[in-house]
C-alpha cells in the first residue's frame, strides 16, 4: 500500500526509463502527486532503448532469491500489462545451448534451478531434438524455455509515462537535475529553477551513484558500467531461427553471454559485448568502436577478455556473413561490426 503524502507536495523522480517511470506510476495510480524529471527530451532514450528487448523467464537465478521471486512475478505482472494496454508481447522461446559435456553439466544445473524458481514448460532437448526445432543450431544439448518472451521496451516506458500523465502527474522532459538542496526542505535544482518535493527517488541510470551521493546518501554502492553492443542481421538471415538463442553462460564472466536474439519488430540481433567506456558519459553510439576514433585501444583489449570467445562461439550459429557491417572491425580477426547507432547498453556485473 501506498500513503498519500500528507504535505500535498509531490514526491520527485529523477529518471524517465522503465524503473523510474514504473514507480512514478504506482504512485500516480495511488494518488500520490509526482513529479519525473527526464534530462532527455523523450523517455526511455539511455538504458531502457538500448536492449535485447527480452523478458527473462527465471532461469539463471538462485531459487528462493530475491532475483529469482521478483523475476517470476514481474513476468506475470508486464504480461498482464501488456495485454490490457495492446503493447505486443511475443512468446517465442529460448534456448540455452550447450556446446560439450562440461557446459551440459551446467546446463543441468540451470534446469534445476529452472524448476524450482517455476518457469513453465522448461524442458531438456538432445541434439536430435534441438535440431528439430532449429535445424540451423549446432550443440550437444539444449534447454527450452517456451514462454521467455520479446516486447518492445521503449513502448511500454512510453505507456507508463502516458499513465502517469493520464492520472495528475508531471513528466518534465529536457530537465536535468543539476543538485539536490536539503537545507530547510528538499528541492532539486534544475536549468529552469527548483521544484520543492516531498520525497526524492532517483532512477538515473548510471548517473544514479553520483547522484545519491550529492544528495547526501551514502557513496556505495558504485555503479560500474559496460556498454554493450549489437550486431545486426541481414534481412536474408532474420528468420534462420525463431527461438532466441543463448550459450550456457562463463562463471568467469558476469554476464550471461553474446545471444541471437529476433526483436519485436522483426529484426534479428547478435550481442552484446561488454566493453568498459572510458567516462559515464559515452555509453551511447557505438560507431566510435568501429571508427577508429578515440578509446579503440581499450576497446580492442576488453574484445580479447570479453567479447572474442563468446563471439567465436556465435560463428557456429550462423556465420559472420549474415550480419550487416562492413569488411572488418578495428578489432581484428572478427569481420563482423556494429550496426550503425547501436543499440548500445549499459549494465552492471550481476551476481
Amino acid at each position: 500500500m501506498v500513503r498519500v503524502v500528507a504535505d500535498g507536495l509531490p514526491v520527485g523522480i529523477v529518471g524517465a526509463g522503465i524503473v523510474g517511470l514504473a514507480v512514478a506510476r504506482q504512485l500516480a495510480l495511488a494518488g500520490v502527486p509526482v513529479t519525473v524529471f527526464e534530462k532527455e527530451p523523450a523517455v526511455a532514450v539511455h538504458q531502457t532503448g538500448h536492449n535485447s528487448g527480452v523478458v527473462h523467464a527465471g532461469i539463471y537465478y538462485k531459487p528462493g532469491s530475491a532475483k529469482a521471486r521478483m523475476c517470476r512475478r514481474g513476468v506475470d505482472l508486464l504480461r498482464e500489462y501488456c495485454a490490457g494496454s495492446g503493447l505486443g508481447w511475443d512468446a517465442r522461446g529460448k534456448l540455452v545451448v550447450a556446446r560439450d559435456e562440461a557446459e551440459t553439466a551446467k546446463l543441468r544445473e540451470l534446469e534445476r534451478r529452472a524448476t524450482a524458481n517455476g518457469v513453465p514448460g522448461v524442458r531438456w532437448l538432445d541434439a536430435a531434438a534441438m535440431r528439430e526445432l532449429e535445424p540451423d543450431v549446432a550443440g550437444q544439448a539444449a534447454l527450452l524455455s517456451p514462454t521467455t518472451a520479446i516486447v518492445d521496451y521503449p513502448a511500454i516506458a512510453r505507456s507508463f509515462a502516458d499513465d502517469v500523465l493520464r492520472h495528475g502527474g508531471q513528466v518534465l522532459l529536457g530537465t536535468a537535475v543539476t543538485g539536490v538542496d536539503r537545507r530547510g526542505g528538499l528541492r532539486v535544482l534544475t536549468p529552469g529553477g527548483s521544484h520543492r518535493l516531498s520525497r526524492l527517488v532517483i532512477c538515473a541510470g548510471l548517473q544514479a551513484d553520483l547522484l545519491a551521493a550529492a544528495a547526501g546518501d551514502e557513496a556505495a554502492p558504485e555503479i560500474i558500467p559496460f556498454r554493450g553492443e549489437y550486431l545486426r542481421l541481414r534481412p536474408h538471415a532474420r528468420d534462420r531461427v525463431r527461438h532466441l538463442i543463448y550459450p550456457v553462460p562463463d562463471p568467469k564472466y558476469p554476464f550471461l553471454g553474446v545471444h541471437l536474439t529476433p526483436r519485436i519488430d522483426g529484426e534479428a540481433d547478435l550481442g552484446p559485448n561488454a566493453v568498459h567506456p572510458p567516462d559515464r558519459g559515452r555509453h551511447v553510439g557505438a560507431e566510435r568502436a568501429v571508427s577508429g576514433g578515440d578509446g579503440v585501444d581499450g576497446d580492442r583489449r576488453a574484445h580479447r577478455r570479453f567479447t572474442a570467445p563468446q563471439l567465436a562461439r556465435g560463428r557456429g550459429v550462423l556465420g559472420a556473413r549474415l550480419v550487416e557491417g562492413g569488411p572488418a572491425s578495428p578489432w581484428g580477426g572478427v569481420g563482423w561490426r556494429c550496426r550503425s547507432g547501436g543499440p548500445v547498453r549499459q549494465q552492471a556485473p550481476v551476481g
